[in-house]
């Protein structure tokens, strides 16, 4: 399928915020955004990027180039030295400190180390989510079932971490960050330490996440899944956006579709589709 590109920017130059096609504020949007560290190491030059509700966006570009400290900005771990950062149209970095917990109980966080605690099951790493929001009991019981089986774990609800693959851990992972439904996902590097197979899988699980409305960032230097995706992609050289491209059009393909299209583009066999329990998780939950 042809892809419509946008004009590609020179390094030179300032891409301007896109548009929000869908009304009201875009979910992230950083304006002439500038983050200089202590001793003077210019990590982000004046970024303006804007995305909308609901997209699909990759961020590329090579390692030291601003791309975590982009994704730290987004969860108030940083802040701009010069410029604006807004989710969902609030300036995150006038908020309080007070204030800062509420924003990232909105943001789900998934790394490529996974995080996970090792002392504490599947079913509790996913709990201990919704415990640290203040969920009941109850909804805790019918919560973290249906997020597992989401994510084709819930076969493993008892196992510790150290008897997971590390495929599964990264979908637990997952499965923690999604399990309240936020409307922002970052994900940084979460195939880094994965095979192609399973890398395809933790894809899928984001693309279907995607699907169900929730706008999904992920950090990646997975050129191969990158071009094979056809979605968005914002570039980052020396801490300024040096390319942001879209796909045109595309028809809408089922998660399953999408993940046998992914491994026929990749060369992949379909040996490694990763189980699902006979579930269709299309819906949102």
């Amino acid at each position: 399928m042809a892809l419509r590109k946008r004009k590609n920017k020179k390094a030179s130059e300032e891409p301007q915020p896109r548009r929000n096609r869908k009304g009201g504020a875009p979910i992230i949007e950083m304006r002439d955004v500038t983050k200089v560290y202590p001793g003077g190491h210019m990590a982000l030059d004046r970024v303006s990027l804007a995305i909308d509700r609901g997209e699909f966006v990759f961020l590329v570009g090579p390692t030291g180039c601003g791309k975590s400290t982009l994704i730290k900005m987004l969860i108030r771990e940083l802040k701009a030295t010069e410029g604006s950062v807004r989710i969902a149209g609030r300036d995150i970095g006038a908020m309080p400190e007070k204030k800062i917990p509420q924003l990232r109980r909105n943001i789900g966080t998934v790394f490529q180390d996974f995080k996970l605690l090792p002392d504490r099951t599947v079913y509790d790493n996913v709990a201990y989510a919704l415990q640290v929001l203040g969920a009941h009991r109850g909804e805790i019981r019918r919560q973290v079932p249906e997020i597992l089986r989401l994510v084709g774990l819930s076969t493993k609800l008892h196992s510790y971490p150290d008897e997971l693959s590390g495929g599964e851990q990264q979908r637990v992972s997952v499965a923690r960050a999604f399990v309240n439904h936020p409307p922002l996902l970052l994900a940084d590097e979460p195939s880094g330490n994965l095979d192609p197979v399973t890398s395809i899988g933790v894809m899928q699980l984001l693309y279907r996440i995607n699907k169900t409305g929730t706008t999904v960032v992920v950090v990646t230097h997975d050129r191969e899944m990158v071009d094979n995706m056809r979605r968005r992609v914002v570039e980052l050289y020396e801490g300024r956006v040096v390319r942001d491209e879209v796909s045109g059009g595309y028809t809408e393909e089922s998660t399953s579709e999408f993940g046998l299209r992914m491994r026929a583009e990749m060369g992949v066999g379909a040996q490694g589709e990763p189980r699902t329990n006979g579930h269709d998780h299309e819906r949102l939950l």
